[in-house]
């Protein structure tokens, strides 16, 4: 395989970065995942390109990134709408397109969701930290020497005339994620839950929470009826490791949604969103609302069943 030139940063936007699936394995050194937040977007866009689902992906986040095409290659770009425009033109996203050297790729600013994912019809070609190419900004590894892209950035990879057959490869549109501003998450019970109160837990099922401005890739706080543990138990626990979706409760009752750069956590899960809806995680933002519904552990495993269906379906496409 070659790595060539395949796209230079113009402009980065407020925080693009490198992702893939992520890293697993390290908990115990303190290490957590990191990867996409919305893995449906990115693992599709992939599929589209033709690339394996876990390949490396641009994660953009609300809006601003320009690049410049340096060879002929397949782009496709899924998640959030941000208005992406290919030489000024409106772009059709979950769908691979065909660009040529000298095209500008731009985003022109979110209309629904908030995170993008570009994939590259050849991947993305960095060294692997831990076994993932994911960046990790507070740790300085994974990406481009850890960090979000730069003006100047050139990116690489591995033999793109492979893929150009997939043009006009795309996502059923009645199966495109749908991304609003009032999210109804489905969620079993968390490790703690007997640690609240009937009363508490129904407050939970039954209220509406609002996204604050202290949300980024660690976690979403939210505000609403503040959820009070059984009395007479502190206010924390000995902290432990979380996993991305379980919502923690701290002291002032506010639940927070962990996301994918959190790795211990020393206060009390009263549920954890299900695997088929974590990627929406990664589309919510601050203003949206977002309401909890619990279902069994037996709808869960169907709901990711579906999920990984669409995703093949994707990638028998081409």
């Amino acid at each position: 395989m070659t790595a060539v030139k395949v796209l230079e940063i113009l402009l980065p936007g407020p925080l693009t970065t490198v992702q893939d699936l992520g890293r697993y394995g390290f908990g115990c050194y303190g290490v957590p995942p990191s990867g996409a937040i919305d893995s449906f977007a990115l693992r599709a866009a992939n599929l589209i390109a033709g690339n394996a689902g876990g390949e490396a992906c641009l994660e953009i986040t609300l809006t601003g990134l320009k690049a410049r095409i340096l060879t002929d290659l397949i782009l496709a770009v899924t998640g959030g709408d941000l208005q992406p425009r290919l030489n000024g033109h409106p772009l059709s996203m979950w769908e691979g397109h065909p660009a040529k050297p000298g095209d500008i790729l731009s985003f022109k600013g979110t209309k629904s969701g908030c995170r993008a994912y570009l994939s590259l019809g050849g991947g993305i070609s960095l060294e692997p930290v831990l076994g993932s190419r994911s960046t990790n900004i507070s740790s300085g590894f994974g990406g481009p020497e850890g960090r979000a892209l730069r003006k100047g950035d050139v990116l690489y990879s591995e033999s793109p005339h492979l893929h150009l057959g997939r043009a006009g490869v795309s996502l059923d549109k009645v199966r495109i994620p749908h991304y609003g501003q009032e999210w109804s998450l489905r969620v079993l019970p968390g490790p703690q839950h007997e640690d609240f109160p009937r009363t508490a837990m129904g407050l939970f099922m039954s209220s509406s929470y609002a996204v604050t401005q202290q949300s980024d890739r660690t976690g979403i706080r939210l505000s609403g009826p503040p959820l009070h543990r059984s009395t007479g138990l502190a206010e924390s626990i000995i902290s432990e490791g979380v996993v991305p979706g379980a919502i923690q409760v701290p002291g002032d009752g506010q639940p927070i949604i962990i996301l994918v750069e959190t790795i211990t956590g020393g206060y009390r899960k009263i549920a954890t969103v299900i695997s088929a809806d974590l990627p929406l995680l990664g589309q919510m933002k601050p203003g949206d609302s977002v309401t909890f519904m619990e279902v069994s552990r037996e709808a869960a495993i169907e709901a990711l069943r579906s999920c990984e269906e669409i995703l093949r379906s994707v990638g028998e496409r081409g």
